[in-house]
Formats: structure tokens, C-alpha cells, sequence
């Protein structure tokens, strides 16, 4: 006989996904304490493990988590004001933090999207964190992944996503980091921090860079739904929105990625008839209004215009490579880099030849940041290999093999590198 309590559980698990981040983030703002913030969440989830299965979900699961945690907190609160503080002043910090739980609770999570899930963002990836610290702090906070799941994600071991969570928590705290938004100036610039750690979730999802998965489409969709939950709290920064329609346009891309095996689909043999025609119309409406906001187009309003070029088209063969050219040369001059240039030269190829590609990937051979960037063979590969230059291609197939750790992507650069079999033509 199946156990009713499989299906509450399991009904805990989904609320504790959609709820968590927004839990913890109004819990920070209560208590200013990150790691506090969290071990209160966590026995508001236990305290919903013992009692649901009897009781039943509540109308509100997520206020009901939020009422439980600030009673314990208030809770902690208490005892500790008994032993530290007089009387008078254990009162005073009772009754406002009692006042605040009843305003949090009535209010804070009635509204759907609140401030406080900013502010969880700017603390997780505040300056004084290293980036690889930024990920996992984001992903923990505001992903609602447990350290195995991140672990998983990024194929690092688990003591390892630990270790990068407690010291980041404690990095906050010898910081003294305040608990809110940043204004002005920075603000600005913790927002394109943020905004980078989101993009590097959603990369990592879209391109793994090691293992055996071509893909990781959990990791795409964390950070599609942090993309989009920024877009809306910061509706008057362009490159918010920018950032949403790249990411949405690109993991409609997703299903098409890869094969019934798992192996990789390049974007020229991909069917588009897959493609994702929700996420597509939600990128090409976030792109619209990035660039009804107008000003200097940032460069993920760039990359989501170029990525549109790549939707619009109903066959490989209408791409509009020419317009894709000239994206990346006005992403060239807001964000110069070598990677941006490579893509610009395979964007060349398409549009002028491969001849003319080739010049431009050559320009960057002597480039030290792309001399074990595997992209930098497989594009020149590929250019060698429509020039008829067989020879020549396959030894840069096979030198891209030799550079990238992802294994989907060896296996298909070997085969490529094995097509390359015929005499040189040239």
C-alpha cells in the first residue's frame, strides 16, 4: 500500500524549491546573518516534515515556512538578549522584532517578487567573494541547490562546494558586508556582478566545460529563472532585460542540442522545427525592451541581438551573417576580447567565405589567452576544412580534442578530425 506521506513529502520538496530563496532572503533581512538566515530556513523545513504529513499542506506554504522561522528566530533572539542584554533592552529588540515578523509576514511574501531577493543577490555575489565563491553562494541562496547538487553541477567534489559556502559566508561576516542593496555608483557595479555570475551559471549549462554531458539543462534554467527574477526588480537597467533575452533565446535551443544519445547537434544541423517557440517569443519581447530603454546597447543586449539573428532565421541557409558581423564588431568595441574577435571571424567566414575567415581567425593565433582555448582549432578546422585544406584540418581537429575536458565534444572532434581523411587539395 503506497504511503500517503510520500506525496506530502514530495509536495515539501517542490514548495521548498519555488520558496527558499525568498524565505532566506526576507530571513537575512530580519536577523542580518547569512548563515543564521539559512539554519532558520532549514528548521522551518524540518518543522514542515513533521507536521504536514498530519496536519496538511497549508493554503500558504510559503508564509506558513516564514512564520515558523521568524518565530524561531525570535525565539533565539530572546534567550540571547536574556544573557547579554538588560531587561529593558532584551524588551525593546523583542517588540521590534516582533512588530517586523508581523509586517514580513502579512506583506513580504503576498508580493511575489520583493526587494529582499534583490538584496539576496547583491550579498551573494558581493565583491569581497572570490567568483567560483559568487556561484556557489548564488546557487545555494537563491537556486535552492543543496551543496551535492552544485557539486554535481560543476564536477568538483563536495567538501570542496562546502568549503567555498562556509568561507564565503564567513568572508561576509569579517566584512562586515551590509545587508542591502547598493546605491548609485555601486550599484551599478554589483550589478554587473551579478548579472556575470548569472551568465556563468547559464554557460556552464549550455557548454559544460568537462565531463560527459554536452549539456547540463537544470543549470540553464536555475539561471534563466535568477535572469528573469532580475529583470524584474531592476525593470530600468537594460542589460537586465538584455541578459534575460539571451539566456531565453538561447535554451530554446536546448532540446536541439543534442541527440537521442546525448551527442552533440552543431547549430547548422540542429532542427529547428525543436526549438522552443515560447522561449523564443519571451527573448525577441526582453530584447524589445532593452532597447526601448534605449542608450549604448551593453554587450548581453549585443550577444541577445546576435542570438535573434540565429531565431529569425527559418533555415541555416536565412541566417543574416552579415548582420551578425557587424553585432560582434560593435561587441568587439564595448567589450573587446579575444574570444569575441574569434566569433566574429567565424561570422566572416559565413558571410565573406571561408578565406576571409581564416585571415581573421589567423590574426589571433599568436594570442596568449586562446592558446589552450580549444574554439581557437575547432574554428580554424572548420574554415581549413571548406578551403579543401584536409591535412591541415584535421591536425587542428585533433588539437582541439587534445585541449577541451569536456568529453561529448572529443568524441565529436575526433570524428570530425577522421573526415578530414583525403588528400590535401591544395
Amino acid at each position: 500500500m503506497r504511503d500517503p506521506s510520500t506525496g506530502v513529502h514530495r509536495a515539501i520538496d517542490a514548495v521548498w524549491r519555488m520558496e527558499s530563496a525568498r524565505l532566506v532572503a526576507g530571513l537575512v533581512r530580519l536577523v542580518r546573518d547569512v548563515g543564521l538566515a539559512e539554519e532558520l530556513a532549514q528548521d522551518a523545513l524540518v518543522a514542515a516534515l513533521e507536521q504536514w504529513p498530519g496536519a496538511g499542506i497549508p493554503h500558504n506554504p510559503g508564509a506558513w515556512l516564514m512564520a515558523a522561522a521568524k518565530h524561531r528566530a525570535i525565539d533565539q533572539v530572546r534567550r540571547a538578549r536574556m544573557m547579554e542584554r538588560k531587561h529593558g533592552e532584551m524588551a525593546r529588540e523583542r517588540e521590534a522584532l516582533e512588530e517586523a515578523a508581523v509586517e514580513m509576514r502579512d506583506a513580504a511574501l503576498d508580493d511575489p517578487i520583493g526587494d529582499d531577493l534583490l538584496r539576496l543577490m547583491f550579498i551573494a555575489c558581493h565583491p569581497v567573494l572570490a567568483p567560483e565563491a559568487r556561484v556557489a553562494l548564488t546557487l545555494r541562496l537563491l537556486g535552492g541547490l543543496s551543496t551535492e547538487e552544485i557539486a554535481r553541477a560543476f564536477l568538483v567534489p563536495v567538501p570542496t562546494v562546502a568549503q567555498r559556502i562556509v568561507r564565503a559566508k564567513q568572508a561576509l561576516a569579517e566584512a562586515r558586508a551590509p545587508f542591502e542593496a547598493p546605491r548609485g555608483p555601486e550599484f551599478r557595479a554589483r550589478i554587473d556582478s551579478v548579472r556575470g555570475v548569472i551568465y556563468l551559471i547559464f554557460n556552464e549549462g549550455y557548454a559544460t566545460t568537462s565531463g560527459a554531458d554536452w549539456t547540463r539543462p537544470a543549470l540553464c534554467e536555475e539561471a534563466l529563472r535568477l535572469g528573469r527574477i532580475l529583470a524584474e526588480l531592476a525593470p530600468g537597467e537594460a542589460e537586465s532585460h538584455g541578459l534575460a533575452a539571451l539566456m531565453e533565446i538561447q535554451a530554446s535551443r536546448l532540446r536541439a542540442r543534442t541527440g537521442p544519445g546525448g551527442e552533440p547537434i552543431l547549430l547548422p544541423d540542429q532542427d529547428r522545427g525543436a526549438w522552443d517557440g515560447l522561449l523564443i517569443r519571451r527573448g525577441l519581447a526582453a530584447l524589445d525592451r532593452a532597447e526601448r530603454l534605449g542608450g549604448v546597447r551593453g554587450p548581453y543586449t549585443l550577444q541577445a541581438a546576435i542570438a535573434a539573428c540565429h531565431a529569425r532565421a527559418r533555415t541555416a541557409g536565412d541566417t543574416d551573417w552579415g548582420r551578425i558581423a557587424e553585432l560582434y564588431r560593435e561587441l568587439a568595441r564595448r567589450a573587446p576580447s579575444p574570444i569575441v574577435e574569434l566569433n566574429r571571424a567565424v561570422a566572416l567566414g559565413m558571410a565573406h567565405g571561408p578565406a576571409a575567415g581564416l585571415e581573421a581567425v589567423d590574426a589571433l593565433r599568436s594570442e596568449p589567452s586562446l592558446q589552450a582555448y580549444h574554439l581557437l582549432p575547432t574554428v580554424r578546422g572548420d574554415l581549413l576544412h571548406k578551403l579543401g585544406r584536409m591535412a591541415e584540418a584535421r591536425a587542428e581537429f585533433e588539437r582541439a580534442a587534445a585541449l577541451t575536458r569536456n568529453g561529448r565534444e572529443r568524441t565529436l572532434l575526433l570524428e570530425r578530425s577522421a573526415a578530414c581523411g583525403i588528400p590535401d587539395r591544395c
